[in-house]
Order: C-alpha cells, then sequence, then structure tokens
C-alpha cells in the first residue's frame, strides 16, 4: 500500500516543505514565478488525467492533484501578499526620504533668506560703501547672483518634492487597498486548502481500511506496470537510423553510476509485504525521498526517448542508454530535457516532485524491459 500512495502522484510542487519567508521584493517576484510555473504543470497533469479510464487511483490522483493546485494557490495569495506588504513598506521609506528632504531644503532656504533681509532694502549695493574697490563689489555680487540662483534652485526642488510626495500619498493609498484584499484573498485560499486536505486525508484514510479499494489499486498499478513495458518494447523493436551509440557500453558502468539526486531511500528495489492487509506489491525500481525542487541528473550519456506525463508515474523522463539499457526518472516536479535530446551524465533533466508520501524520486533502470535494482548500479547507494 505504501508504494501504491507513493506512486499516485507526481506532484509539480514543494508546498509540503516549509519555505523560508522572502527576503526581498526579488525572491517573492521569483518565488511567484515559479509557482506559475508548478500551476500550469498541475494543471497539465489534471488534463491528462481526464484522457484516462476512470479508477480508484485515477480517483486519488484527481483528488491530489486538486489540493496540490489550491496549495499553490494559497501560497501564492500569501506571496502575493507579501508583496503589497513589502510595496508598502518601500513607498513609506521614500515618503519618508522625501519628507526629510523637504525638512532639509526649508531649513537650508530659511537661512538664505535671512542672510538676504540682513542685506537691507538695497540689497548689494548697500555693501558697496564696506569695500575698498569696485574690484571687491563686483566679485561680492557675482556671489550674491549665485547664492540667489541656488535659492531658486532650492525651490524648484522643494516643488517637485512636494509633488512627488502627494504622487507618493496616492500610491501608498493604492497600495493599502490592495494588501487588505491580498490579505482577503490569502484567507480565503487558506480555508479552501484546509477542507481539500481533509477531503484528501479522507480517501487516504478510507483507502488504508478498505481491502477491495486497496486491491484496485494494486490491479491498476499491475496495468501501468504493463503498459510501461510495453511501450519498452515498442522502442527497443523500432529500427532506427538515429539510434543513441556511445563509445562506453552501459553494460560496463555497473557500480560506478552517480545518484540522480541527493536523498536516502524511501521504499528499495523488489518485493515488498503491506503489513495490514499481507498483500504483496513489486517495486520495479528505487524510491528516494529527497529535497523537493532538487535537480535531477541522468545518471550516464543517454538520449531522451521519453518526457511527458505518464499516469500514475507523473512527469516522467526515460533515458535511453543504447544496449537496450533505459533509465528512468518518476514523480518529477518539472522536466528540462525535450524528447530527442542527447544528455551527458550529470546533466539536469528535471526536479523532484512531491507525492502524498512527501517529496519523492522513482529511479529505475531497465535492460530489455526487465527492472534492474539500481543500488547495485551505483557507486553510492541509496539507504
Amino acid at each position: 500500500m505504501r508504494r501504491a500512495l507513493a506512486l499516485v502522484l507526481g506532484a509539480a510542487l514543494a508546498a509540503q516543505e516549509p519555505l523560508p519567508p522572502p527576503q526581498d521584493l526579488s525572491q517573492v517576484k521569483g518565488r511567484l514565478g515559479e509557482i506559475k510555473a508548478a500551476l500550469t504543470a498541475v494543471d497539465q497533469q489534471i488534463a491528462a488525467l481526464k484522457k484516462r479510464r476512470k479508477g480508484v487511483l485515477v480517483e486519488l490522483q484527481a483528488i491530489s492533484l486538486q489540493a496540490d493546485r489550491v496549495r499553490a494557490q494559497a501560497e501564492q495569495a500569501r506571496l502575493k501578499r507579501d508583496q503589497a506588504q513589502m510595496e508598502v513598506q518601500s513607498i513609506s521609506r521614500k515618503k519618508e526620504e522625501i519628507s526629510l528632504e523637504i525638512r532639509q531644503r526649508r531649513n537650508e532656504l530659511r537661512k538664505e533668506i535671512r542672510w538676504m533681509q540682513a542685506l537691507g532694502p538695497l540689497g548689494d549695493l548697500g555693501l558697496f560703501a564696506s569695500f575698498a574697490t569696485f574690484q571687491q563689489y563686483i566679485v561680492q555680487g557675482r556671489y550674491l547672483a549665485y547664492l540667489r540662483n541656488q535659492e531658486r534652485i532650492r525651490l524648484d526642488r522643494i516643488q517637485q518634492l512636494q509633488t512627488d510626495l502627494a504622487r507618493r500619498e496616492g500610491e501608498i493609498q493604492e497600495a493599502m487597498k490592495r494588501l487588505t484584499r491580498e490579505e482577503e484573498e490569502a484567507v480565503r485560499f487558506q480555508a479552501s486548502l484546509t477542507l481539500n486536505e481533509e477531503h484528501l486525508g479522507s480517501f487516504l484514510e478510507g483507502l488504508r481500511t478498505d481491502e477491495t479499494r486497496q486491491k484496485a489499486v494494486q490491479a491498476e498499478l499491475a496495468e501501468e506496470a504493463l503498459q510501461l513495458e510495453r511501450m519498452l518494447t515498442q522502442l527497443l523493436g523500432k529500427p532506427r537510423a538515429d539510434a543513441f551509440e556511445t563509445p562506453v557500453a552501459f553494460a560496463g558502468l555497473r557500480g560506478e553510476l552517480p545518484q540522480p539526486t541527493p536523498g536516502t531511500l524511501a521504499q528499495g528495489f523488489g518485493e515488498h509485504l503491506h503489513p495490514k492487509f499481507h498483500t504483496r506489491t513489486m517495486q520495479s525500481g528505487l524510491l528516494i525521498s529527497a529535497s523537493a525542487g532538487a535537480q535531477v541528473n541522468a545518471v550516464a550519456d543517454g538520449k531522451v526517448v521519453f518526457a511527458d506525463i505518464y499516469q500514475s508515474f507523473g512527469p516522467m523522463v526515460i533515458l535511453d542508454h543504447g544496449g537496450g539499457y533505459f533509465s528512468l526518472y518518476t514523480h518529477l516536479r518539472g522536466i528540462s530535457a525535450g524528447k530527442g535530446q542527447i544528455l551527458k551524465q550529470g546533466e539536469t533533466l528535471g526536479t523532484v516532485g512531491v507525492t502524498v508520501d512527501g517529496p519523492r524520486l522513482g529511479f529505475e533502470i531497465r535492460h530489455l524491459t526487465q527492472p534492474q535494482d539500481p543500488n547495485k548500479w551505483l557507486r553510492q547507494h541509496y539507504r
């Protein structure tokens, strides 16, 4: 049953893992971009799900994907609220800076006005008698003209600042209104998220206690496994002029492959006995517990022969390594490689997605459709 639940969702979100609060607007905007991409990925999976034959597994995936969608929307609403708060703070700081500069300019202007008033009604002519030569008077006159020009510049700057201050006042009022809307939206989506997660929890609990439905999930997973084998058989059977060839045979890399992503073993290769129903399930690869969104890399040179959403495996990439060997990467959050692309060992093909059991990567190695134990091929085993 654990394998069944782990396989039901190749989710696109990392929302089950707490994220650090954004520190600035650029981080918020970056995260909003990630959420937008995640929502697109979830919508693609929902659209693909509608084309599949109905069953317990499809029903569970639909509930899980909808919960993921609302979870993304809830985080998006929170981020927009944070964005509005930061904008309010930014505008408020700018408003305070403008107010401070206005005060400084006014103080400077007052000093100049007092000095000019001290010259008396004759202005600079009143100073003529105090200078020994006409040349001294001319120099002082130029200085006074410079001061008057600076006075006009300060007056113009004060007027400009006052206009800017009024504009900032309008901006902060609009930002406050937007903040109120975003806070209300965040509350609404949080309430919707709670309902969706309760629905998912109820469904999972019912599935755990219903042997008939649990066996139905196992039967559906078995059917999917057969369909995957048929796909690999078709790939092997197609005569291809552009078949992937490598100077280093994949068979010679046994025990030398790098891990596709850092993590720990959530479920190993082989048959597993369900502790309650005593039914047996077959894990055709490894289920790796990893960080959501972590990069997933090709374990060896290969050609991408499949890069799409595949039933309950979610977004999946299959690499052809030649000689009848394939590596499979399932439950991805997103796919960054395209069909027909040649990848070198270590190049990124996607990122770790989220299942109902948390962030997981499914990793398989097959030879002529037959599953191999991936740990035996890795330089460093998952434990």
